[in-house]
């Protein structure tokens, strides 16, 4: 009897602890119990900063409103077939019709600006797009600064400013700048006395931080009085001075692609049956390509947990299978890869950690990216080095954050023209798009990059003083402005 007691103790504890780590979530109410701290019966982010739930803040409040109530956590939870106490719903909705993908076409996605609320379902499958206009700057010249010193990355920074008739403007630190409060303001002021109109940043390796970025935007965004970004801004960085002056070279050489010319791919990824929003985004990029007469080859990575996700159908369409187990893809088929040989535009959609982009591992990036544009959306494809933010452990979609180098970065080693990614969480295609429409309309590498900060900028309400990020926390309020795209800033990729 004693022995049958023990077993049925020890078997209540086990099912108890099963049902807790396959939902990993505590009852709503325990939730608002540990969190509410003024009991006002909503959650807000500053309260669950630094908790298990800080990431996941920004995806229950699907309204925009900064605060989250318990009906929003309940309907949040349903999705994915976790009841409100923590259990298993017995008819996960993830499971309701998993084969049927709906992709609208990109011209009937709402643009978001501030104060656009959004239906869950888009909000779920970001199914929008940031909302953005040209914003015209006063300046003219064309200026690149840089805190280099070694003459083999000043050398190309030099022909580059000579090409565009502009000038080389150094300083110490552009990593520090943002702290040094005379220095800083001596910039501005030498800026405003030239007069830019494309501004080339050029930071040396160990200086390519967050907050190095947000610096910049704090510092060009004040050469006048309106809190958008001044000038039109691009990066100049690469891993070593060879592919560093390679990269500055076919920026001299290189001339717009026709639009009869323009050869895409997209790359998604599916991960289980109901994540497909990476899978509609490429489906989305193939009809609309298709309207100008060109054809998308599609690549779609399926994780092991998507047995029934719908597959799309056509020639140029390869659908594969990620390795799983911390693995990524690193090599692929000799006709696929003629395929990305041929391309000119790389799109990709999905979940990314350094090293890593839509399950595509950076040694399975093509050798050779020569006049490519590589845009991706994944998280942290364009990560530093040495960051100012604290380590994140695990990233969306489940995987471990190690340190491994930036995936835009490997790229534009190994030969890209231009490389588009985020150095922490990446909002992906709502953001991406906008570039790429713009890019897309014979815009400059700075137009459109300058639009998408500006976009953000007059969404978030960000004004002067609030750009540098001065908390230590994982995500900061600032991350959607932690996007980067590397390239000559007035270098256009592809005609009208």
């Amino acid at each position: 009897m004693r022995f049958f007691k023990v077993f049925i103790f020890l078997l209540v504890v086990s099912v108890c602890h099963v049902g807790r780590v396959q939902g990993q979530q505590p009852p709503v109410t325990e939730i608002y119990k540990t969190y509410d701290g003024n009991n006002d019966g909503v959650l807000e982010a500053n309260e669950v900063a630094g908790s298990r739930y800080a990431r996941q803040f920004p995806r229950w409040d699907v309204d925009g409103d900064k605060k989250v109530s318990a009906k929003e956590v309940i309907a949040f939870r349903r999705r994915f077939g976790i009841a409100a106490d923590g259990t298993m719903l017995r008819t996960p909705a993830q499971n309701l019709n998993p084969k049927k993908l709906v992709v609208p076409a990109i011209a009937d996605l709402k643009r978001v600006n501030k104060g656009v609320r959004l239906s869950r379902e888009d909000a779920r499958n970001s199914a929008f797009v940031l909302g953005t206009e040209p914003h015209a700057v006063d300046g003219t010249q064309y200026v690149i600064l840089t805190d280099h010193i070694d003459s083999a990355f000043l050398e190309p920074l030099q022909k580059l400013a000579a090409h565009h008739q502009g000038q080389v403007v150094t300083v110490p630190d552009l990593a520090l700048l943002h702290e040094q409060g005379k220095r800083f303001a001596e910039l501005k002021k030498n800026l405003q006395e030239i007069g830019p109109k494309y501004v080339a940043i050029a930071p040396r390796l160990d200086s390519f931080r967050e907050n190095m970025l947000m610096g910049m935007w704090e510092l060009l965004s004040t050469l006048d009085s309106d809190p958008e970004i001044d000038a039109f801004p691009g990066f100049l960085v690469a891993s070593n001075a060879n592919a560093f002056s390679k990269l500055i070279q076919q920026s001299l050489n290189h001339a717009p692609v026709a639009a009869a010319n323009l050869k895409p791919v997209a790359i998604s990824q599916v991960l289980s049956d109901a994540e497909t929003r990476s899978l509609q985004k490429a489906a989305m990029l193939r009809e609309h390509f298709r309207k100008r007469d060109l054809e998308t080859p599609i690549v779609a990575i399926y994780g092991k947990k998507a047995k029934t996700a719908p597959r799309l159908e056509g020639a140029q369409v390869w659908n594969l299978e990620a390795p799983g187990g911390g693995e990524f893809i690193e090599s692929f088929s000799p006709k696929l890869d003629s395929r990305l040989n041929e391309s000119n535009l790389i799109i990709m959609h999905g979940h990314g950690v350094p090293g890593m982009s839509c399950s595509v591992d950076i040694k399975g990036i093509p050798a050779n990216l020569q006049g490519k544009v590589l845009m991706t959306g994944s998280c942290f494809s364009a990560s530093p080095r040495k960051s100012d933010l604290p380590e994140m452990r695990d990233a969306p979609g489940g995987y471990t954050v190690e340190k491994r180098d930036a995936f835009v970065l490997r790229a534009i080693d190994q030969g890209a023209l231009v490389a588009f990614g985020h150095q922490r969480l990446s909002s992906g295609f709502p953001h991406l798009y906008p570039v790429l429409e713009s890019w897309l309309e014979g815009n400059t590498v700075g137009e459109g990059y300058q639009q998408l900060l500006n976009g953000i900028i007059n969404q978030k309400e960000v004004t002067s003083g609030e750009f540098v990020i001065r908390e230590k926390t994982k995500k900061p309020s600032q991350n959607s402005l932690l996007y980067v795209v590397i390239g000559d800033p007035a270098l256009r990729p592809f005609e009208k």
